[in-house]
């Protein structure tokens, strides 16, 4: 299996029991308790299966993961000092891993079914699978203090799947913890979404706030998001292991060169059917258009270029409540009080959505009314 694995373009795979990772049982609840999962209660509403593989599927009696590298070209830290362009994460620069993954895990799957009476189930990331803790337990690698997995041998660019099967297959031994003292990627974090190690509370997480979380992004936030549109790779890119690391072989997930640093003047003036046709088949395109707009803004007004106002000055008229808002943000941060008022006096006046409103009082420094707020 393992030939036939690596033939299909995965760099590793191991087997793990399904009861391999017992403390998943109390550790799961706790960090949900917690209110570390943010919005996504999607995680809440299956955490049992999560917990325990045997609770999803009863038939289940070995877990093969696998990994599949996906190493950037270049160095993800070093877009972000190129403030009028944006950055999307390494993975979301390539076509979906869930669709190229999950075809392979299915091609794996129906090798192993056929060498006797087995059943197999594969899952990529969609379903209720804890695959970081059932990876680790079956020794490609080891959580870090990021949450991520790693691996001496590929860093942290891997993206994972796994096959639940009724095979009784050999286990593979844990992989040791090799992260020692070193915290690069806790210190990293702009926005300190690591209450300690090993334990990621996303509703501080970048990645998160630009991805899962569907509203507006709370203004504590907005500055230390920089000009990132889609995800973060900081916490991966500065891990020591990632000098072992090599550039994507699968030529499925190569990036594309489109998105390794597009103009953000040129992304804030795509409507729903442009922003559907350039991010077609990649995971920028299940975010949908109003939220990227919404990143996009957010980082326009963090590039300290006056000469982007234009662009948010345009999306003032946009349909969306989400992208006036964030319009509005931009444009205070990159104008002059005098221009930014006189925009108020030909949009602001008008607006009939409380989010928008509120973003306008912030930037006038307005104190809040019960009505329209005046100039």
């Amino acid at each position: 299996m393992d030939a036939r694995a690596r033939h299909l373009g995965f760099e590793s795979i191991r087997i793990t029991r399904p009861d391999a990772v017992p403390e998943l049982r109390a550790r799961l609840p706790a960090w949900l308790a917690a209110g570390h999962h943010g919005s996504m209660d999607w995680m809440l509403e299956r955490a049992d299966q999560r917990a325990d593989p045997a609770t999803l599927w009863p038939g289940v009696r070995s877990v093969v993961v696998l990994g599949m590298n996906y190493g950037p070209e270049h160095d993800p830290l070093a877009l972000l000092a190129r403030r009028d362009r944006g950055a999307i994460a390494a993975y979301a620069q390539r076509r979906d891993y869930h669709e190229v993954v999950k075809g392979k895990l299915k091609e794996l799957g129906g090798y192993l079914s056929a060498k006797g009476d087995v059943r197999v189930k594969v899952f990529v990331d969609t379903a209720p699978v804890m695959e970081k803790p059932l990876a680790a337990a079956a020794g490609l690698g080891w959580q870090g203090k990021h949450t991520v997995l790693v691996s001496r041998d590929l860093g942290n660019w891997l993206l994972l799947g796994a096959i639940y099967t009724s095979a009784d297959l050999e286990p593979d031994a844990a992989e040791t913890d090799h992260c020692g003292s070193c915290r690069r990627c806790l210190d990293i974090c702009p926005t300190n979404a690591f209450p300690e190690p090993y334990r990621l509370d996303a509703r501080r997480c970048i990645a998160y706030l630009t991805i899962e979380h569907a509203g507006p992004i709370a203004p504590e936030f907005r500055a230390a998001i920089g000009n990132r549109i889609f995800g973060c790779d900081d916490c991966l890119a500065v891990c020591p292991w990632n000098k072992f690391a090599a550039v994507a072989a699968e030529g499925r997930m190569s990036a594309r060169a489109d998105l390794a640093a597009p103009p953000l003047a040129e992304l804030a003036r795509l409507d729903d059917a442009a922003f559907r046709a350039r991010f077609a088949g990649t995971p920028v395109k299940r975010t949908g258009r109003d939220r990227f707009l919404r990143n996009v803004l957010i980082a326009i007004g963090n590039s300290g270029d006056p000469a982007l106002a234009a662009e948010a000055e345009r999306c003032l008229g946009d349909p969306a409540a989400l992208v006036r808002g964030m319009a509005v943000w931009a444009l205070g941060r990159l104008l002059p009080e005098a221009r930014l008022r006189a925009l108020f006096n030909a949009h602001g006046l008008s607006e009939t959505d409380a989010l928008v409103e509120a973003e306008w009082r912030s930037a006038l420094a307005m104190p809040e009314t019960t009505g329209q707020p005046q100039p």
